[in-house]
């Protein structure tokens, strides 16, 4: 490996002081002016379209080119757009992963090149080529999606029994196991004492992955539990790790009855806040969603890029709990919001995510 690699893994190490300034590259490359490879996963989520935009708005703010790619869901696609990146011999590359345990070869080529690697919410697996991983605190989502159905269920004041059914994000997603881990730390103690109980019997997070995140796959499953197991029943409460899973489940309930006066919508949790989802929290279909300040989540990114390109050692606030197989990557979280109908207007509006207009 070349001297940036060398002096980002001391950084990363007990000797946090020292800096980056023996790069390998000449300082005009890696200082103002340089380009940045960005590889995002999707165009099908607003969300993904919005960190891109995020990313390369921060990025020239601060100087630098940058040259973005979106996988659209495809592996094979997003390991090929990031091997041509390399080939344009781009400064850094910030990627968040479609699937995370495919890149391994294609980063060892970044390596070869001396291209520094920030790894984008969603953690790269397998490799020690991954420099830093900036994210959020994804346990504290599924916390927060997990404390939303306890209090709305009043499950701490003794009440229940109520059914509820379990999903989960795509299998080949790291972070899925840090929300599905987070909101069922929180939920177990009542499916062990039965206030909760899933009468589909899947409880298993294999059992309750969605791949790609999919709001049709969500459906389609939700469907089948719903003809399965509720003929004579209703859902209480569906735990959704995402938005458009949420849109997905609220989709079949719809067609089961739900969301009459003698068939109310049951608690649905969701994530990202995506604007389909705030308005059909608005209309008192879904429940909640976490909100994630992506705008923050792309400047602490921009920060980190700026900082590695300049020999200065970027801000983290966790060196250890973030392992992925090959080593403990260094890491910026950020924090989650939970946001509802009662304060979807102070967070969001207030704070300047959406316009009153928007939301109409």
């Amino acid at each position: 490996m070349r001297n940036r690699r060398a002096a980002l893994a001391s950084l990363a190490g007990a000797s946090l002081a020292l800096t980056l300034s023996a790069c390998g590259k000449d300082s005009a490359s890696t200082t103002k002016g340089g380009t940045v490879g960005i590889a995002m996963p999707t165009r099908a989520s607003e969300r993904w379209l919005n960190d891109g935009k995020s990313m390369v708005t921060d990025l020239k703010n601060k100087g630098y080119r940058t040259k973005l790619v979106y996988g659209d869901d495809d592996p094979k696609a997003q390991v090929s757009q990031i091997a041509d990146l390399i080939e344009q011999r781009v400064d850094a590359l910030v990627i968040a992963a479609i699937d995370n345990r495919s890149l391994n070869d294609v980063l060892k080529k970044a390596a070869a090149e001396d291209i520094p690697v920030i790894s984008y919410d969603r953690l790269i697996l397998g490799t020690e080529n991954v420099d830093y991983y900036v994210s959020f605190d994804n346990e504290q989502v599924g916390r927060l999606q997990a404390l939303y159905i306890v209090d709305k269920l009043g499950l701490d004041d003794g009440k229940g029994p109520f059914n509820i059914e379990l999903f989960a994000g795509s299998p080949d997603d790291n972070n899925t196991r840090y929300f599905f881990d987070g909101a069922m730390h929180l939920l177990q103690p009542y499916l062990d004492e039965k206030q909760l109980v899933v009468q589909s019997g899947q409880t298993a997070l294999k059992q309750v992955t969605t791949l790609r995140w999919d709001g049709p796959t969500a459906r389609k499953r939700m469907n089948g539990i719903l003809s399965s197991s509720y003929v004579n029943r209703k859902v209480d409460a569906v735990l959704s790790p995402y938005d458009g899973i949420s849109i997905g489940v609220l989709s079949a309930l719809k067609s089961y009855g739900y969301g009459s006066a003698g068939k109310p919508f049951p608690v649905i949790t969701g994530q990202d806040a995506e604007l389909a989802s705030v308005k059909s929290i608005i209309a008192g279909e879904q429940s909640q969603t976490v909100y994630k300040d992506i705008h923050q989540l792309a400047e602490v990114a921009a920060d980190m890029v700026d900082d590695i390109l300049n020999g200065r050692t970027p801000r983290l606030n966790n060196r250890r709990s973030y392992k992925n197989g090959a080593k403990a990557v260094p890491s910026y979280l950020l924090q989650p919001t939970s946001v509802d109908k009662s304060n979807y207007e102070y967070v969001l509006v207030a704070g300047g995510y959406y316009t009153a207009a928007e939301l109409k």
